[in-house]
């Protein structure tokens, strides 16, 4: 144990992922994705049937970038639109259009519901600042100001990287571990100190891929053995499940 939490004496920094595993805005997502895609398929009987905000998103939009989100389920049904622009208005029939509409989408979502932390993370962030350990947010969100400060956590870490960092690095979305990797490089600790913590299986994969010390599922949707196989060392329930003795 590290400092009464269940970690191991090796690790020195978290990773968290944000939505999902601080956030309750997982399902906000979801529900952002599901309204947008299911519009876009309407008509198209070719495409099968509507998005499936629990296994269509934990396939292919869970964890990872925006815009491969979209690519990703399309791909799936076999359809390929246009890349577009980052101009693209949200009406537009191309990758970034529809990015761009789910985006507007989870805003609406977040302005109508707000936003809440979960409890269990917050006692679990007190317990790593207590103990002395680095604290990074790692997410594919371009959103994640707007999400830590309406969630009250905007001060609860020494390194952010997040979709608009990992634009302007060039850094390659989750699965690949680059987003992650970037935040220990920023926490000045090596891969093998650091522990990640995902609700995603694409975030998991990341974790494994890029050599950390401990990877952390988080089981948020009833898939701890997917979380497993994926390449957690172990799967709780809650953050809270780490402090104190195993």
């Amino acid at each position: 144990m590290r400092g009464g939490l269940r970690l191991p004496e090796t690790i020195a920094a978290c990773l968290f992922d944000m939505d999902g595993v601080l956030t309750r805005t997982a399902e906000l997502h979801a529900a952002a994705w599901k309204r947008t895609f299911d519009t876009f398929l309407a008509g198209r009987s070719a495409a099968g049937g509507p998005f499936d905000a629990v296994a269509d998103y934990d396939a292919y939009v869970d964890g990872k970038p925006r815009d491969d989100g979209v690519r990703s389920f399309l791909a799936s049904r076999g359809i390929r639109l246009p890349e577009g622009s980052p101009a693209d208005p949200p009406a537009d029939e191309t990758v970034h259009g529809l990015g761009l509409r789910k985006n507007e989408l989870v805003h609406e979502l977040m302005a109508q519901r707000g936003v809440d932390a979960y409890a269990g993370s917050v006692r679990f962030l007190t317990a790593v600042q207590e103990a002395g350990l680095g604290r990074a947010v790692v997410t594919s969100s371009e959103n994640a100001d707007a999400t830590l400060r309406a969630a009250g956590l905007e001060r609860a870490f020494d390194v952010q990287v997040d979709g608009v960092v990992a634009h302007e690095l060039g850094l390659a979305g989750k699965p690949a571990p680059d987003v992650f990797l970037e935040a220990a490089r920023r926490l000045g600790v090596e891969p093998q100190h650091a522990a990640v913590f995902e609700d995603a299986l694409a975030g998991v994969a990341a974790g494994r891929a890029g050599g950390f010390g401990f990877v952390v599922g988080v089981d948020r949707a009833d898939e701890a053995a997917e979380l497993r196989a994926g390449g957690a060392d172990i799967v709780v329930g809650d953050l809270a499940d780490l402090i104190g003795a195993p």
